[in-house]
């Protein structure tokens, strides 16, 4: 019997509707309007920048930057990292939606100047603060458009492995054959691409770490090493030797371990800061004490 003879018959009706729960994990927040559906102010802390986020992939991508940029010496960088917990609607809150109306984390406001500027889409932030701050984005012509190039692959890539493949192979309230084969030969190609780039070079713009080595390592960095979707094994990831090089040379960088941890809620409690308002807040102490509140 084929795949498709083992789907229950299904013909879309003439005019689609949202009258039924769909179930799968992120049901009791999928809709599809856009807009507040209450109000709540965000909070505003000390610092220049104000991030409103959680530690998923799209997020460890922005606080993966801030600690770069603080390691490399540009103190206007400092920042407080709010969390925004998605599966309880906080991103659906008035304060929020007017930063980033699409209702995603992660958002940025940057209240440096005279007026604050909103930043919202994880690659938008990534570009903004490396042209605010002058690093992690080549000055060089043919540099740059390879940076900025490798840093929108991920951004058209990554709904295939969040939405498509996380989604259907993770999340979703019944395991669908064909829809998990098609996302999974689609990451497995994309693994492809990252492996044969990566094997020419020591990061994906070349020989400096960049904007596009921090949007890229947090998804398929952490693929690779069997920490997303519980998939390694599914998706043979060990095969991708270059890939697994660069993402464990990344994993040794304190900055990126240190964004890995901010806004995240899962996982070990040693690995995890709930909210990031000063660099002491990696202290162990500190973690300790805010993780028993």
């Amino acid at each position: 019997m084929s795949v498709m003879e083992n789907l229950s018959p299904y013909t879309p009706p003439k005019i689609w509707s949202a009258n039924k729960e769909n179930g799968g994990r992120f049901a009791n927040i999928n809709r599809p309007t856009a807009g507040a559906t209450h109000e709540k102010e965000l909070p505003v802390g000390r610092h220049p920048l104000q991030l409103y986020s959680l530690g998923t992939p799209n997020g460890v991508k922005v606080t993966v930057m801030l600690e770069e940029l603080l390691a490399a010496g540009h103190t206007g960088a400092e920042y407080d990292a709010w969390l925004i917990r998605i599966n309880e609607g906080d991103q659906f809150g008035s304060g929020f939606v007017s930063v980033n109306p699409n209702s995603k984390i992660p958002a940025l406001v940057d209240r440096s100047g005279a007026t604050p500027i909103r930043v919202f889409e994880s690659g938008a932030i990534l570009i903004y603060l490396a042209e605010k701050f002058g690093a992690f984005l080549p000055v060089d012509a043919a540099k740059r458009a390879e940076c900025l190039s490798w840093l929108f692959w991920q951004m058209g890539s990554a709904p295939f492995l969040g939405g498509g493949f996380g989604h259907f192979y993770a999340y979703a309230p019944t395991k669908i054959e064909y829809a998990i084969d098609r996302y999974a030969m689609e990451v497995k190609r994309q693994l492809d691409v990252l492996d044969q780039r990566l094997a020419q070079s020591q990061y994906l713009a070349g020989e400096e770490y960049t904007i596009a080595d921090m949007a890229v390592w947090p998804w398929y960095g952490t693929l690779v090493m069997g920490q997303l979707y519980e998939a390694g094994e599914f998706l043979q990831v060990q095969t991708y030797t270059h890939v697994l090089r660069w993402t464990k040379l990344i994993a040794q960088r304190p900055a990126a371990q240190r964004g890995r941890m901010v806004n995240r809620t899962f996982g070990e409690p040693g690995k995890q800061l709930h909210e990031r308002h000063d660099a002491s807040d990696f202290d162990t102490k500190t973690q300790d004490k805010k993780l028993n509140e």
